[in-house]
């Protein structure tokens, strides 16, 4: 019977350790690529209508948005515990940090969804439905436009990361990280660069420029 630990094409665990965490990654980068184009855009067109930006800004619910950039900061947190009792294979510390995480990640779309309903319910929608009564509507349209591109492919990335962490308890449960915790350290990679993004989204649509 084999006791090798790492697939077939590598010599070594470390080597596939090394080459796992490098993959991970490199798609992180292609992550980055596609979050900076649309903040790219948000810059280049909040310059050209800084106006209609800050008042879209000042629709916005600050509380809500402050809220929630503490339920992910503490979803970070307790991903990192997950990593940690991973490392020590605690199987029941790792599935109780990933439900952890799992309820404030629940939590964050629970509250991105309150703040949605309250667009629909003002007519704050990118579409035929839109309505808006002041000179800056049509630009108005546009930041909307781009506040929905933004912070919808954040929660859609939330979703993925939330189904990982499903993926992971279930493994957990199964004793899989006795050994080898790499697949916690990756989802956790990725988890922290969601929440990251999240923290450069937060101060530019809801802060920057605003008249608190």
């Amino acid at each position: 019977m084999s006791t090798h630990t790492h697939a077939h094409q590598f010599d070594t665990p470390q080597q596939q350790h090394q080459a796992t965490r490098l993959g991970m990654w490199a798609f992180l980068i292609t992550e980055v690529m596609l979050f900076s184009g649309m903040f790219v855009a948000y810059i280049l067109y909040r310059t050209w209508y800084p106006e209609a930006f800050i008042e879209g800004s000042s629709h916005l619910d600050v509380m809500l948005g402050t809220i929630n950039t503490l339920v992910l900061i503490s979803s970070s947190f307790t991903m990192v515990l997950a990593v940690h009792a991973a490392a020590e294979g605690k199987k029941q510390a790792i599935q109780k940090n990933l439900v952890l995480t799992l309820v404030l990640g629940l939590v964050f779309l629970g509250i991105k969804a309150v703040e949605y309903s309250h667009k629909f319910h003002d007519h704050l929608v990118p579409g035929p439905n839109f309505a808006h009564e002041g000179i800056h509507g049509g630009h108005l349209q546009l930041f909307y436009s781009l506040y929905f591109a933004m912070t919808g492919t954040h929660a859609f990335h939330m979703i993925i990361g939330m189904g990982l962490l499903v993926y992971l308890f279930i493994r957990a449960g199964k004793g899989a990280f006795n050994k080898d915790h790499t697949a916690v350290e990756l989802v956790g990679l990725y988890w922290h660069f969601v929440d990251l993004v999240w923290i450069f989204l937060f101060p530019l649509l809801y802060l920057l420029g605003r008249h608190l």
